[in-house]
């Protein structure tokens, strides 16, 4: 797991052919505002995230973030514990992030 600040992130993000964005919040936090193409995955409903990270494909990386960066870092830390080897948390989560999003 890498914690990046949003500029390298970002960078990372747009450059990454290989890049899924998840975001761990809640149904209500994602609803109100998330970055584009984020899939949402509920750290808090702990036996469906684990449900979900298992059936993810392990050869993708993945840029995670949360409202601002704890959460979406132990879900980094989950995720390398089931295989995940390529996990990257947005240092700051959505609240220092400045680039697009999608507000419902």
């Amino acid at each position: 797991m890498e914690s990046l600040k949003q500029a390298e992130w970002a960078q990372r993000l747009s450059e990454d052919e290989q890049a899924k964005i998840i975001d761990v919040r809640t149904d209500e936090e994602y609803e109100e505002k998330h970055i584009p193409n984020a899939l949402q995955i509920d750290i808090y409903q702990a036996p469906k995230f684990m449900e979900e990270i298992n059936q993810l494909d392990k050869g993708k990386n993945y840029y995670v973030y949360c409202k601002s960066g704890g959460r979406s870092s132990q879900a980094c830390q989950i995720m390398e514990q089931v295989g995940i080897k390529n996990c990257y948390n947005l240092e700051g989560g959505i609240e220092a992030w400045e680039g697009a999003t999608v507000e419902e």
